[in-house]
């Protein structure tokens, strides 16, 4: 597949549409960016539910300030390929949900860095189309789903992406999936329609049934 940072360069079926965040749903984001810092003698803490004010000197407590933190969150997407892994059942529900719906995977990752992410993808046959954008997510799913009269899904671990997709695709089923144990306890309660999915596996099940119920009406 192709990687994108245009919705029209995407050729969606007839049939449902999965649109897929990546970082800390599919692949593991927390835990591999922690032993990224711990390399570089920091360390991030499950205080709440952000990185900013978690990210900590291992020799004297200090925080790191914010212009460090664009520095160390630009060469970590440089190497993701070192040190970022599959979600827990993610490669397998996704084949698994592949045979019915079309997947996108939308990340919100610089787009210079998308073809260290492709090759990464690809590593674990992980091969759907992939949008990498910084732009809101809601008007990114819009585009994509352009009011087809099919079934829709969007999943991510940031309240604000699901709110701006339920802002701009309403008929869409909102999954909230957050990979990492830690700083699960942290997130914000699910807003609105958002539904939590506890696992991939909860997750496909949460699927299977808006597809069905979509589709019977």
């Amino acid at each position: 597949m192709d990687v994108a940072t245009d919705p029209s360069q995407i050729r969606l079926g007839d049939r449902p549409l999965i649109v897929c965040d990546i970082d800390e749903v599919v692949l593991e984001f927390l835990t591999p960016l922690t032993d990224f810092l711990r390399s570089h003698e920091y360390d991030l803490l499950p205080r709440s539910f952000r990185l900013h004010g978690n990210i900590v000197s291992r020799h004297d407590g200090s925080e790191m300030d914010r212009e460090q933190f664009k520095v160390f969150h630009d060469l970590f997407f440089e190497t993701q390929d070192l040190w970022q892994k599959p979600a827990e059942r993610a490669v397998e529900t996704l084949h698994a949900l592949s045979a019915d719906a079309d997947i996108v995977f939308l990340t919100a990752m610089p787009p210079r860095h998308q073809g260290v992410r492709r090759k990464l993808l690809d590593r674990f046959d992980l091969h759907f189309d992939m949008i990498a954008s910084e732009e809101p997510k809601g008007p990114i799913v819009a585009r994509l789903h352009a009011r087809r009269g099919l079934p829709v899904a969007f999943i991510d671990d940031i309240q604000r992406n699901l709110l701006s997709v339920a802002d701009h695709v309403p008929e869409c089923l909102l999954l909230n999936l957050i990979a990492n144990a830690d700083f699960k306890p942290f997130a914000p309660p699910p807003a609105g329609a958002i539904k939590p999915a506890s696992d991939w596996t909860h997750a496909e099940a949460l699927l299977r049934e808006h597809f069905a119920v979509t589709l019977r009406t």
